[in-house]
């Protein structure tokens, strides 16, 4: 149960930079609330996936030094099977974002929320605890 909490708290810091840095490049470039237009889409997922990969480096650096205490064990190994699953991730995320603010009109920040929630839940615990930091 230790190792699940670390986890979530992990997950929250590393989404708590992804969030941070989509919100400030959505408010910095001024696209609208409510992406209506492909171009608009296309341009809230690309600050999505920025956000996504400084996320990543920040869970990877946390759930190997901290969650999953696995600074031991050979770090390129490492690299090599948290970069498939980061990619994974960032595909959904960024397809989740997409779709959901292209096809829904929901805003983009809800959507992100969405969107990285069922993507926590449903496929990066279990693939870093299982797979990455075994």
């Amino acid at each position: 149960m230790i190792t699940f909490t670390k986890a979530q708290l992990a997950s929250l810091i590393a989404t708590g930079v992804d969030f941070l840095v989509f919100s400030v490049l959505l408010k910095w470039a001024g696209v609208p609330p409510v992406a209506t237009t492909v171009a608009a889409s296309a341009r809230v997922t690309f600050y999505g996936v920025t956000g996504t990969l400084c996320g990543g480096f920040t869970y990877f650096m946390l759930g190997r030094t901290w969650v999953f205490n696995a600074q031991g064990k050979k770090w390129m190994a490492q690299v090599n099977r948290y970069v498939p699953v980061w990619i994974g991730n960032l595909v959904l995320n960024a397809s989740g974002l997409y779709l959901l603010t292209r096809y829904t009109g929901i805003q983009p920040m809800w959507a992100k929320v969405i969107t990285a929630t069922l993507v926590a839940v449903f496929y990066n615990y279990p693939l870093q605890k299982r797979f990455v930091f075994k």
